[in-house]
C-alpha cells in the first residue's frame, strides 16, 4: 500500500508538472510570481477544508453541509463585526470556529449517535443551516463597507511577502500532519475507516472518533468562513454554494479512497495544488466555461476508476496471500 500511495503521488505530481509546462507555453503568465501567489492564495482555503474532509472519508463517512457551515459561520461573524467595529479579529476568529464546531458536532452526534447515513444527516444540515443563514441576515449581504478593515485583513493581509491565507493553510497542514501521524487518536481514525468492527473489539470508541472527526471538519468549516469572508469582504446566504463538491474531488484526486481507511495528507496536498491549478490555468488559455466543467469533472471520473482499480489490486493481493 505504501508503495502504492508513493506511486500515485509521483505520478499525479508528474501531471501537475506537465500540466504546468503546457500551459505556460500557452500563456507565459501563469507561472509569473504574481499569478502563482493568486493561485496558491486562492487554492488555501479549500486546501485547508481538504484536511477535514479527508479525516471524514477515511471513516467512511461524507460531509455535504461545509459549504452551509462555511456560510453561516460566515454570516454570524460578518454581522458581528458589522455591529462592532473595534472587534479584535481573533475574537471574530475564535467565534466562526466555535459556531463550526457546534454546527460540526451536530453532524457528529447523528451519525455516532443515531447512526443516521453521514449523506442523510449532512444533507439535511446542509439545509438546515443554509435556512439559517438567510434566516438572520434577512436575506441581504452584509457588504465591504460594513466590515472594519482589521478584519479584512485577516485574509488579506501578508507576512515576509507571503498571504496570510497561505500561511493558515501551512499551520493547518504541519498541525494535523503530527495529529494524524504520531498521535494515538489519528490512527484510530484510521482504525475506524478501515474496519469499524475490529477497531470496537479492540477497545476503540468508535462514536467518539466519529463525533471528534465531523466537530473538526465544522471547525475547520468555521474557520474557512472566517478567512472566506474577509477575503471577499462578503458575506451573503449562497456563500460558497456547492464548495463541498469541489473538496471531496480535491480529496478524490489525492487518493483518498471513498471506502474509507486510506489517505495523506501530502496527497491531498497534491489534489488541492490541481484542482487550483486547473481553475486558474483553462481560463488563461481560454477555454470555455462549459469545457473546463466538463475537463474537470473527466480528470475526476479517472482519479476514481483510478482508485477502485488499485483497490481491487490490493484486495485480490490480500486474498492470494491468504489462499497461500
Amino acid at each position: 500500500m505504501s508503495s502504492i500511495a508513493k506511486f500515485r503521488e509521483l505520478g499525479l505530481l508528474v501531471f501537475i508538472i506537465v500540466l504546468s509546462v503546457f500551459v505556460q507555453i500557452a500563456n507565459p503568465s501563469f507561472l509569473s510570481l504574481e499569478n502563482i501567489s493568486d493561485l496558491l492564495t486562492n487554492t488555501a482555503i479549500l486546501s485547508i477544508l481538504s484536511v477535514g474532509m479527508m479525516l471524514v472519508i477515511v471513516t467512511r463517512g461524507i460531509d455535504l453541509s461545509i459549504g452551509a457551515s462555511l456560510a453561516f459561520s460566515g454570516m454570524v461573524v460578518a454581522l458581528m463585526v458589522s455591529a462592532n467595529p473595534g472587534l479584535h479579529p481573533l475574537i471574530a476568529i475564535v467565534v466562526g470556529i466555535a459556531v463550526g464546531i457546534a454546527c460540526g458536532m451536530l453532524n457528529g452526534f447523528f451519525i455516532a449517535k443515531t447512526s443516521v447515513l453521514p449523506i442523510i444527516a449532512t444533507l439535511g444540515m446542509m439545509n438546515v443551516l443554509r435556512g439559517l443563514t438567510f434566516m438572520i441576515s434577512g436575506g441581504k449581504w452584509v457588504s465591504a463597507h460594513q466590515m472594519p478593515d482589521s478584519f479584512t485583513a485577516i485574509a488579506t493581509s501578508s507576512v515576509f511577502g507571503i498571504n496570510s491565507l497561505i500561511i493558515v493553510a501551512v499551520i493547518i497542514y504541519i498541525i494535523f500532519y503530527y495529529f494524524i501521524n504520531h498521535t494515538r487518536t489519528g490512527r484510530q481514525i484510521y482504525a475506524v475507516g478501515s474496519n469499524p468492527d475490529s477497531a470496537k473489539i479492540s477497545g476503540i470508541n468508535n462514536d467518539k472518533i466519529l463525533w471528534m472527526v465531523y466537530s473538526i471538519m465544522g471547525g475547520l468549516a468555521g474557520l474557512s468562513g472566517v478567512l472566506w469572508v474577509s477575503k471577499f469582504a462578503s458575506a451573503q446566504g449562497d456563500t460558497a454554494s456547492g464548495y463541498e463538491l469541489s473538496v471531496i474531488a480535491a480529496c478524490v484526486l489525492g487518493g483518498v479512497s471513498i471506502a474509507g481507511g486510506s489517505g495523506k495528507m501530502s496527497s491531498i496536498i497534491l489534489g488541492s495544488v490541481l484542482l487550483g491549478i486547473l481553475n486558474n490555468a483553462l481560463p488563461l488559455i481560454n477555454v470555455s466555461p462549459f469545457w473546463q466543467m466538463a475537463i474537470q469533472g473527466s480528470i475526476i471520473l479517472v482519479a476514481v476508476l483510478l482508485n477502485a482499480m488499485v483497490k481491487r489490486g490490493v484486495d485480490r493481493s490480500h486474498l492470494m496471500r491468504r489462499k497461500i
